[in-house]
């Protein structure tokens, strides 16, 4: 048995073992070497030499369907749609161009689409597709029926091979396809928030139980919320309401990747995101590595430069797989720049931190990923 909490992404285990010191005495502190660290550090780095398993209802799911479909959805947000039978990420602005919400996008069909978002973000999100929804299009909300496994590390595709399954284990990243999986019916997406090689298997919730039991009788073992916080801050993942909020443009969250400015559809925010471009974003997204002593930078740390604010950070944590304090944020545009040199304050004290390359702190060329 594990313990749950709140996390920035809803509610969900966090680890921590019983017989592990849970006392008030043990637990009421900020630095990073409380009970918990060995725990984290333990799974952490199974998921990055084996397999992990993560029980995570905190999913919202809706169904999108009917004639018109596709055409609705592209003139919401910024980016591309999948092909039949992939899946990505797409980002919703407001009229500012700043970031309303990301969705996962699965596409089934011409004009049929799941998409899945995050737990707390269920009525709003639903608003967001539904607020100008065309008559002949249904859209449907799923997010009690249906709950999630994470499977993820180098030897999952083994593990699942191991559980019995008729799923095709070769199909590349970003695929999704439907399949049985110890002797359950479910859908299995081949994508990993931990930046491992990894599928997520959504089935509905009666199916949850006997589908955990046999991952684990495979072999993969339990890790919890706060080892995937750290396992997608090396990869540089977003978090929303964290690092992803109105309180930031696309183009100042470095997602321009996901702008398509030179599509006809008018999506919301456009007009904004074209003006940013031509005069460019006066803050940006930075991935920090920290030399924090015994805390991790807590969200919203001030970053200083020059004895004045430049930014703040949006997440912090301790990466197992480097071995570093890592920070994520934003600052002027012009400090944005590999190797400048920032400080982030952490509980009164500044600390040092330096600005990386835009890129993941862990496999940067996501080999482990497509493996």
């Amino acid at each position: 048995m594990g313990l749950w909490g709140r996390t920035m992404d809803g509610s969900g285990p966090i680890g921590l073992p019983t017989g592990d010191d849970t006392s008030v005495g043990s637990t009421h502190t900020w630095e990073r070497e409380g009970p918990w660290a060995v725990r984290i550090k333990q799974e952490a780095e199974n998921v990055r030499d084996n397999c992990g398993v993560l029980d995570l209802p905190g999913f919202s799911r809706f169904n999108l369907i009917g004639a018109g479909a596709a055409e609705y959805l592209y003139g919401l947000i910024t980016g591309g749609l999948p092909k039949i039978g992939r899946m990505n990420l797409a980002y919703f602005a407001d009229t500012r161009g700043r970031i309303l919400t990301e969705m996962s996008v699965i596409r089934h069909g011409e004009e049929h689409f799941t998409l899945i978002t995050a737990a707390s973000a269920q009525w709003h999100d639903f608003d967001v597709l539904n607020a100008g929804l065309p008559v002949g299009i249904m859209l449907t909300d799923h997010t009690t029926e249906f709950s999630t496994l994470i499977v993820t590390g180098p030897k999952s595709r083994n593990i699942l091979g191991a559980m019995g399954t008729d799923a095709d284990l070769t199909c590349g990243w970003l695929s999704h396809q439907s399949a049985t999986v110890a002797g359950q019916s479910c859908a299995l997406l081949r994508v990993s928030f931990a930046g491992e090689l990894g599928w997520e298997i959504h089935a509905e919730n009666a199916k949850i139980p006997v589908l955990y039991d046999a991952v684990i009788a495979a072999g993969a073992k339990p890790f919890g919320m706060y080892a995937l916080n750290s396992l997608r801050i090396e990869k540089g993942y977003r978090a929303w309401k964290g690092d992803l909020s109105t309180d930031y443009s696309l183009l100042e969250g470095g997602l321009g990747r996901f702008v398509k400015l030179d599509k006809l559809q008018n999506f919301p925010g456009k007009a904004a995101l074209q003006n940013e471009k031509q005069q460019g974003s006066k803050k940006m997204f930075v991935t920090l590595i920290v030399e924090a002593g015994p805390w991790d930078a807590p969200y919203m740390s001030t970053i200083w430069h020059g004895g004045e604010v430049v930014g703040e950070t949006t997440s912090g944590t301790f990466g197992h797989r480097i071995a570093k304090s890592i920070a994520l944020g934003m600052v002027q545009s012009h400090l944005s720049v590999p190797g400048t040199e920032v400080e982030v304050e952490i509980f009164g004290q500044r600390c040092k931190a330096v600005v990386q390359e835009d890129k993941p702190l862990w496999d940067p060329g996501n080999e482990r990923l497509r493996g």
